[in-house]
């Protein structure tokens, strides 16, 4: 594949993702958080798990009893991730959550700096000190100047549960990257999304908001059900393709332009709306992460 090829599937990727929020926010505002997670986390996970017994039967009979531990785990803390960014997401917009996947990558890097020799001397280099310091005061500059908050009291819930879904985050992909070693990244995914599903499923069950799904129209349980092959299919294959044949830095610097897809989505398709002081919080973030990454 030449580059012309490359860099159409690096529009491509930043087009769909940016759609992907919006998608998200809206399935966030019409269902129950465990019903939204358990619905979209099985849809996509059972596809993948297909697709790794026609394609990686022979990885899939080298699962020890270590490895299927650390999956496991791997897990847990995907579904506390997705509890707390879904909920983040749900009390904020589309936009505040891409911004906070863009703040996910720094912080998951100064954090495997403190497990992988090449991340801490990526983390201690003076230009992703600089960079980081850079993208916190523009987040600030954007949380504290979103109009959408109850301006008559301190409601930055939503925010909160951002701040927890990335600090959970950058654990986990400590823990992606020990398990990398012994597996394809497809076949991580593939367990890692099926068992998180099952257990917001047995949470919505054991909670009693599984009714909720009782009393749904079909077209929407459709809707969620695609959400989540669609939310599969760009968040990792599409992400694991570019870091696979383009690296790791052409695949940050794209995520960086996110927001800025998503702000436009989340314009047409929910109405969201971004003052001049936001947006300028969004650019100071994004250049700070692009200083940051840069090698």
């Amino acid at each position: 594949m030449n580059n012309q090829n490359y860099f159409l599937v690096r529009c491509m990727y930043v087009i769909l993702m940016g759609l992907g929020f919006p998608i998200m926010r809206y399935m966030s505002l019409n269902f129950d958080t465990l019903n939204n997670n358990a619905v979209r986390f099985i849809s996509g996970g059972v596809l993948f798990c297909i697709f790794c017994l026609l394609k990686y039967k022979n990885h899939l009979k080298k699962i020890n009893i270590k490895t299927a531990l650390l999956l496991f785990v791997l897990s847990i803390f995907m579904t506390c991730n997705m509890f707390f960014f879904i909920n983040g997401i749900k009390n904020t917009s589309a936009l505040s959550g891409s911004v906070f996947s863009i703040l996910a990558m720094l912080l998951g890097i100064l954090v495997a700096s403190l497990f992988f020799i090449d991340e801490r001397e990526r983390a201690f280099n003076y230009k992703f000190i600089t960079g980081a310091l850079i993208a916190i005061l523009g987040s600030f500059l954007f949380i504290f100047n979103d109009h959408s908050l109850s301006s008559s009291s301190f409601n930055y819930i939503g925010f909160i549960f951002l701040t927890i879904a990335i600090c959970i985050q950058s654990i986990q992909n400590v823990i992606v990257k020990i398990v990398a070693q012994y597996l394809p990244a497809i076949v991580i995914s593939a367990s890692t999304a099926t068992i998180s599903g099952l257990m917001f499923l047995l949470l919505a069950i054991k909670t009693g908001v599984i009714s909720e799904l009782s009393v749904t129209s079909k077209d929407l349980l459709i809707l969620l059900v695609l959400a989540g092959i669609y939310g599969m299919f760009t968040g990792m294959l599409m992400a694991f393709y570019i870091v696979k044949t383009q690296g790791v830095t052409i695949f940050n610097v794209t995520q960086l332009l996110i927001p800025v897809s998503t702000g436009i989505f989340g314009y047409f398709t929910l109405g969201e709306k971004v003052d001049v002081i936001q947006a300028i919080g969004a650019v100071i973030i994004i250049a700070g992460c692009v200083f940051a990454t840069k090698r």
